[in-house]
């Protein structure tokens, strides 16, 4: 598939998506310096979160409301208050696409309701993201669908069951360009519950590309999902953890992103193809072979023995299995040292 005239798949090396999140930390300039970072380290895409804090929750300090997990980054925050703190202002999105543009960088959004979707339409945004809490939100996906714009839909959390019905809503809607995203939805994820593997089992199930939403720490897990076959690879960006921010601790710095860019390109460029017998780059290296060699002079007539005949480097004799048979031949030329054996000089 394509978003704008980059072309995502296999053939070519993975489209790395530089998340944005709440990490401008209410800063319009922050927001586009984040955008400045992830053009300079390589980022093919940045992509925003488009909500406000009413179209997400109820503004209620209730159970349910309030996230009371003792393991999470947010344990006693309010949704609502959360939220208002996280969204990115929508005067805010045309300046920053903008931005993006000038450096040649898609810009993009996650929208979690209709009216998002719409707003995203009037600025033609090329692609939109489902996120994974909202994978099994139909209507938004019908809605999303409808643009006809390429989807990238993060599965976390989502069982095989309820992937394959936003899929095929997806398509009944009219998507035809989509990339299901690998991800586990805790923050930060840890390696050990990443569980790479599934990345060809979805491809194979649901016939599209697959890539990785990754919030591990590092690039440890994407270089790996390339491995896999990941096409597509999202972080969470930022300009300094230490900044702070309601998504910094699980966020990429530009060296880190920088990095990420270089070592996934690297580990899309080693996959290649099954190739046995060397490549053409290895041709060169043929002559360190070892090979049969005569280890000191030989007059006409002698035999070959263990103490005349070696097996050494480099590669322009007879190759080392025929070390046996040779053994015992008496040659039909005198040889000096040195010379590396060929089936013309024996008998």
């Amino acid at each position: 598939m394509k978003i704008g005239q980059r072309e995502i798949g296999r053939d070519h090396r993975p489209y790395v998506i530089a998340e944005m999140s709440g990490n401008h930390n209410q800063s319009l300039d922050r927001a586009l310096a984040i955008v400045d970072a992830a053009a300079a380290s390589g980022a093919d895409a940045i992509k925003l979160q488009t909500y406000t804090a009413e179209t997400m929750t109820l503004d209620l300090d209730a159970p349910g409301f309030v996230i009371d997990d003792a393991a999470s980054l947010w344990r006693g925050r309010q949704l609502f208050d959360l939220y208002r703190e996280a969204h990115t202002p929508w005067d805010w999105h045309r300046p920053i696409i903008e931005r993006a543009a000038s450096h040649g960088l898609h810009c993009f959004s996650t929208p979690f309701d209709e009216t998002a979707v719409d707003f995203l339409e009037s600025l033609d945004v090329p692609a939109y993201k489902i996120a994974s809490f909202e994978c099994t939100d139909l209507p938004l996906v019908r809605k999303v669908a409808a643009t006809g714009k390429p989807m990238i839909i993060s599965t976390g959390m989502a069982s095989l069951a309820e992937i394959d019905e936003t899929v095929r809503t997806a398509r009944a809607h009219g998507c035809n360009d989509l990339v299901l995203l690998k991800c586990t939805s805790t923050y930060p994820a840890t390696p050990g519950n990443t569980n790479l593997r599934t990345i060809p089992h979805l491809r194979e199930a649901f016939g599209c590309e697959v890539g990785l939403s990754d919030h591990t720490m590092g690039c440890g897990a994407a270089v790996a999902a390339v491995a896999l076959g990941a096409v597509v690879v999202e972080k969470h960006f930022t300009l300094r953890r230490a900044d702070g921010g309601v998504d910094s601790t699980f966020s990429l710095e530009p060296e880190e992103l920088q990095q990420l860019r270089t070592e996934t390109e690297r580990a899309w460029q080693a996959m290649g193809s099954v190739t046995y017998g060397g490549t053409a780059a290895e041709d060169a290296s043929r002559k360190h072979r070892r090979t049969l060699y005569v280890a000191r002079d030989i007059a006409e007539g002698e035999p070959l023995t263990a103490e005349n005949l070696r097996i050494v480097r480099p590669g322009f004799g007879l190759p080392p299995k025929y070390f046996d048979v040779m053994l015992g031949k008496r040659v039909n030329q005198p040889l000096r040292a040195g010379t590396p054996l060929a089936w013309a000089h024996v008998a």
